[in-house]
């Protein structure tokens, strides 16, 4: 590792002139994440409530473990850069008519839910989990194991996520005595100018206090979630964040590159465009995250994600169990996903299905009994096979053809023909390789494994990628 921190974003603005001018062009363009195949852009309004209630049945029949989706979109104070659906306010009396309706949204759910199947992941996003007080979350918890039953297993995988500067000692210990034993904390920028740009102040000692607390409670796991490319960042100044939660040591890191769209996110409308760094700027930013990162003993995971080698979600890359979901990487496979509340989108056996977006429509169909699905997707088989290659692309970093051929009973090299003339050029640029019917990625291509799975979408040439954020 370079001896000081301007020695790394000095190397890592060299290898990535060297890398970058020769590839960025080419790659820079937009594409899914994959959380899904396909992506919500294929979800359609004729999917409804009862087809979500035939694939609980499929799903049963399948008797696989369940994971659980609770969204709760509630939070104090607007951040700028902000993408995800949330209602901002301090009155936590309001979340008690939405708590009342995600258990009528439970019961309604579990009435077609073999309830013998064991709960081993359970995920709670926002918005701001930590909004609620800590009786709505003993609350909440106790309605989720009356309609669900949920595990104590100590292999479980039970996450929050937490915003530090709503949330202290206590709160994690109350977490813990509800059963959680994963926690992630948005962080995004330790530089107080950045956090002055996108309007969340947060000082480091609240991130580490709350990371000091955690590890003596026993907590499995800790991410921590940064953001690179926001307002006043220079590779500079996030060098120096990376160097104080290298510091820190958590166990997992998400380092998201920020997609500004404006048009389509208003809160982000208050950031300045002339803030924002340039592209060239962004690019040295990620080489500088790869750098540090695996120097400090990190291993990437793909695209944004990076563990301790001892993680689950390492472990789980190592024994080819990795699985994409709709929080990212998921060291829990096989298991069917239900989201519950505004906006949340389950996987069920052979389908998608999301909730309703607006509060008020989503309150609507609960309060008429039904569920408050307002899109979704039933998949092909085409979209299965496909599906599976996509997954175990972005999960692995490889792609055995001939193990998926005989999975699918399909022969995989006439299958995936124009798939695999789309991947020549990233052959030759490096970004992977194909030997014996194996598509491996290349470390260069870790970054760029949203474009290697782009070449097996069906749906993108129809979709277009106009919606989609920047791949780097």
């Amino acid at each position: 590792m370079p001896t000081t921190i301007h020695d790394a974003v000095t190397d890592s603005a060299s290898n990535a002139a060297a890398w970058g001018d020769a590839l960025l062009q080419r790659y820079a363009t937009s594409g899914p994440r994959y959380t899904s195949y396909p992506t919500a852009l294929s979800f359609n309004e004729a999917f409804t409530a009862d087809d979500v209630t035939d694939a609980l049945a499929r799903s049963n029949d399948a008797q696989r473990a369940l994971s659980l989706y609770v969204h709760i979109p509630f939070c104090r104070k607007i951040c700028f850069y902000c993408a995800c659906n949330k209602i901002a306010t301090k009155n936590t009396d309001l979340a008690e008519p939405y708590l009342a309706r995600l258990d009528r949204e439970m019961a309604l759910t579990a009435q077609h839910i073999d309830t013998r199947r064991p709960v081993k992941q359970l995920h709670w996003g926002g918005g701001t989990p930590t909004f609620l007080t800590l009786d709505q979350m003993s609350g909440l918890i106790d309605r989720l194991d009356a309609r669900f039953g949920l595990s104590s297993d100590p292999e479980r995988d039970y996450a929050i996520e937490i915003d530090p500067r709503e949330a202290d000692v206590l709160t994690l210990r109350h977490l813990q005595s509800l059963g959680f034993n994963r926690l992630s904390l948005g962080v995004q920028d330790l530089d107080p100018r950045v956090q002055r740009a996108i309007n969340r102040s947060q000082p480091k000692v609240l991130t580490e206090t709350l990371m000091d607390e955690a590890q003596r409670l026993g907590f499995r796991s800790l991410n921590l979630d940064l953001i690179y490319g926001l307002p006043q960042q220079t590779a500079d100044s996030f060098a120096q964040t990376l160097h104080q939660v290298i510091e820190l040591n958590p166990a997992r890191l998400s380092v998201f590159n920020y997609a500004h769209l404006p048009e389509r996110f208003p809160p982000q409308r208050r950031i300045r465009q002339e803030e924002l760094p340039d592209a060239d700027e962004k690019l040295t930013m990620l080489r500088v995250t790869i750098d540090m990162l695996t120097a400090a003993g990190y291993v990437h995971i793909g695209m944004d994600h990076f563990a301790r080698p001892d993680d689950s979600l390492a472990l789980a890359q190592q024994n080819g169990t990795l699985q994409r979901n709709f929080q990212g990487y998921s060291s829990h496979a096989q298991c069917d996903l239900i989201g519950l509340g505004v906006s949340a989108i389950s996987r069920l056996e052979d389908s998608y299905a999301q909730n309703a977006s607006v509060l008020a429509d989503y309150e609507t169909a609960l309060d008429q009994g039904r569920l408050a699905t307002r899109r979704g997707v039933r998949l092909s088989r085409d979209d299965r096979i496909r599906r599976d290659a996509i997954e175990r692309l972005m999960c692995d970093m490889r792609l055995d053809l001939a193990a998926l051929g005989e999975r699918w009973q399909i022969d995989p090299q006439e299958y995936f023909k124009a798939a695999l003339v789309a991947l020549d050029q990233a052959q030759q640029d490096g970004l992977a390789t194909l030997r014996h019917q194996v598509i491996t990625v290349t470390p260069v291509g870790r970054l760029l494994v949203r474009h290697l799975a782009m070449a097996f979408d069906a749906h993108l040439p129809v979709q277009g990628n106009r919606r989609y954020s920047k791949i780097i």
